[in-house]
């Protein structure tokens, strides 16, 4: 995870999210947990298949269903996924990436901030948007 001594500027920071996400998108999920000060993957990548085929996760996890885990297993479709828009709050300290799947925009969004910390700065998250 990078440290910056003063605040990022947007262009690092997503740089930083490109980065991010690419490692995701070709399965290096621990690489990615390295790049920012992360809550659990995991519950991202649920999120983004969730969104990408259209189901809901719950139901598939109490069914039992093949869609239930079938993320897990195969992670292939992360390489269907791309990073549209970028939006940047007034104070320049959180942005959320608009995702893709297959060219079109899905229902979840991945949302980062600019966090200050004992060393300088750093960017988390990120928070799943719905």
């Amino acid at each position: 995870m990078r440290i910056w001594t003063e605040r990022p500027a947007e262009t690092d920071v997503e740089a930083v999210v490109r980065r991010y996400f690419s490692l995701l998108r070709t399965g290096r999920i621990h690489e990615a947990e390295q790049l920012i000060d992360h809550s659990p993957v995991r519950h991202v990548i649920k999120s983004l298949w969730a969104a990408a085929v259209d189901v809901t996760a719950d139901g598939d996890e109490e069914s039992g269903s093949a869609a239930a885990d079938e993320w897990e297993q195969d992670r292939s479709w992360l390489g269907e996924l791309g990073l549209a828009d970028f939006h940047w709050s007034d104070t320049g300290s959180h942005v959320y990436v608009e995702i893709t799947h297959r060219a079109q925009v899905i229902e979840v969004a991945l949302g980062f901030w600019v966090k200050p910390v004992d060393a300088g700065w750093v960017i988390a998250g990120p928070s799943t948007l719905w």
